[in-house]
């Protein structure tokens, strides 16, 4: 299978061939794969080079011209590093762009610290506005990189991983997908998680939700299935920082009695890089740790609750 990534350039292109207001931006990650595209519309497809703040502020300029830029690199120099440009140059002014990261949390360990981006939803969060995506499969990202572009002008961030479930799900850039029913808690797996849910899930009694479009959160969704269970307890599995979305789900059930348990990405940094496998193990996130941590969250609410 072919990664979202390896997906991008084609997409995109296609989208520069069909819509006279795309234009893409890059900062030298993921030239090479815009040659032809950059030949056929050089003015439309940008690399400023290693300038990430440029990178951003460039995108961001496009905008003002009246074009919706699609800007690219890794997620740690997407987002954490021209933070400032983000909030200013896009939110301060008004602006809509598509960001689409790749590398993710830690897709590519060997690049060390400098390359892995656990809290950039987390960073996003503080901002107004943002829509972001998290597909789980290369088809799902096809699909939410067309709504993200063609989303008038939004600001859109698009997650990009190598880490992938092994099927795609149809989904429409806007709800959470109901992919097992339960009565005893609601687990949330966002993205390239869903298949390491369903493993740790297998043969407990729980309503599993499918999230690829984590912001704006599906509140409804989430109300739907806490409210058909016996309890509203929601874990939410995340391919970045832990409990990012706590304070959603907090929210979206603020008057139903509630816990909830968010698992993601440790904030301690693992200086043995290994592979991405030994990060997921590292952090809990794998089917075996998922399953111990899931049934203890709900077990230990079931005992409360009885007692």
């Amino acid at each position: 299978m072919d990664t979202m990534r390896d997906r991008f350039a084609p997409v995109v292109s296609r989208l520069l061939d069909e819509d006279p207001r795309v234009a893409v931006v890059l900062a030298e990650i993921g030239k090479d794969a815009f040659e032809a595209a950059m030949r056929k519309h050089p003015d439309r497809v940008i690399n400023v080079g290693i300038r990430e703040q440029l990178l951003v502020g460039a995108g961001a300029g496009l905008a003002l011209a009246g074009l919706r830029p699609v800007v690219h690199t890794f997620a740690s120099f997407l987002v954490e590093r021209p933070f400032e440009q983000i909030k200013l140059d896009f939110g301060h002014q008004g602006l809509g762009g598509v960001l689409v990261s790749a590398a993710a949390s830690f897709d590519w360990p060997a690049g060390g610290f400098t390359h892995m981006a656990p809290g950039d939803v987390a960073l996003l969060d503080t901002l107004d506005g943002w829509t972001v995506h998290v597909p789980g499969h290369p088809d799902e990202a096809e699909t939410l990189l067309r709504h993200a572009v063609a989303a008038g002008d939004d600001k859109v961030y698009v997650r990009l991983s190598v880490q992938a479930n092994a099927r795609a799900l149809p989904v429409d850039g806007e709800r959470f997908l109901t992919v097992r029913e339960g009565r005893g808690g609601v687990v949330v797996a966002v993205g390239p998680l869903l298949d390491q849910v369903l493993a740790a899930t297998e043969g407990l009694d729980v309503s599993v939700l499918y999230a690829t479009t984590v912001r704006p959160f599906d509140e409804r969704a989430l109300r739907r299935a806490a409210g058909a269970a016996d309890s509203a307890d929601v874990v939410v599995v995340e391919p970045y920082l832990a409990g990012t979305s706590t304070a959603a789900v907090n929210d979206a059930l603020a008057d139903l009695p509630h816990r909830v348990l968010g698992l993601g990405v440790g904030r301690r940094e693992l200086r043995r890089y290994g592979q991405v496998e030994e990060h997921l193990t590292a952090h809990g996130l794998d089917a075996g740790s998922l399953r111990g941590r899931i049934s203890g969250f709900l077990n230990a609410g079931t005992s409360v609750r009885t007692s």
